[in-house]
């Protein structure tokens, strides 16, 4: 059963979100809040697998949320909820520490999905939504981009390539057909990969990758 933490100020949205999620047979809601603060507090008190987190709310925002959260309990995956595909703050929040984000739009089977896949550590963007919001990053900045570089600098041949077409958008399944070898490979590059890069998820994975350069690499 996995765990779930909703986080929303607007109380309608939140609990019809809750029930929603509840609803799934392998989901149980274990606490929602109205603020990134009482958020932070659930998660303390609750122990969930995944919590669902607005951006914009009083007291404590998504992105300050995340970080605690991140601090207090990296165990637990969070998952940005937002209006806008190319919200502001996606990005912050990305890089603060989160699984990636979903659409408030979404349906139903798309958010029980979303969170299944956040509890197993799999990414939260699709490889379309990913490769798009990668876009918008635009040209990453020199300091950034050398930063980039020094890290990726410790990855073998073998992880820097599934980290560069990870930073394409590409899913672990996808990458395992490129580079002609298993997914379960896949997998462990990616794994030892994310630990040289001192990076908790394959979301803020394929950002440095993308700021290092390394799909342009793939693509020479």
């Amino acid at each position: 059963m996995t765990r779930v933490v909703v986080v929303d100020d607007e109380s309608l949205f939140r609990e019809g979100m809750a029930a929603l999620v509840d609803a799934a047979d392998d989901l149980d809601v274990v606490g929602t809040a109205a603020n990134g603060r009482l958020g932070v507090e659930a998660v303390i008190a609750r122990r969930p697998d995944v919590v669902l987190m607005d951006m914009q709310m009083p007291v404590m925002n998504g992105i300050e949320a995340t970080q605690e959260i991140r601090r207090v309990a990296p165990e637990v995956a969070v998952v940005i909820l937002t209006n806008f595909q190319y919200d502001e703050y996606v990005v912050p929040a990305l890089r603060a520490g989160a699984a990636g984000y979903l659409l408030k739009d979404s349906t139903v089977s798309e958010v029980q999905r979303g969170i299944r896949a956040a509890a197993e550590g799999d990414a939260m963007l699709s490889p379309a939504v990913t490769r798009r919001l990668l876009d918008s990053l635009g040209p990453a900045m020199t300091t950034r981009q050398a930063e980039a570089r020094a890290r990726v600098g410790e990855l073998s041949e073998r992880e820097r390539a599934v980290v560069g077409l990870l930073a394409t958008g590409l899913s672990n399944a996808e990458i395992a057909r490129a580079l002609y070898m298993a997914e379960p490979t896949v997998k462990t590059h990616l794994t030892h990969a994310m630990v040289k890069l001192g990076v908790t998820n394959r979301t803020q994975a394929a950002i440095l990758g993308h700021d290092a350069g390394l799909p342009d690499e793939g693509a020479g």
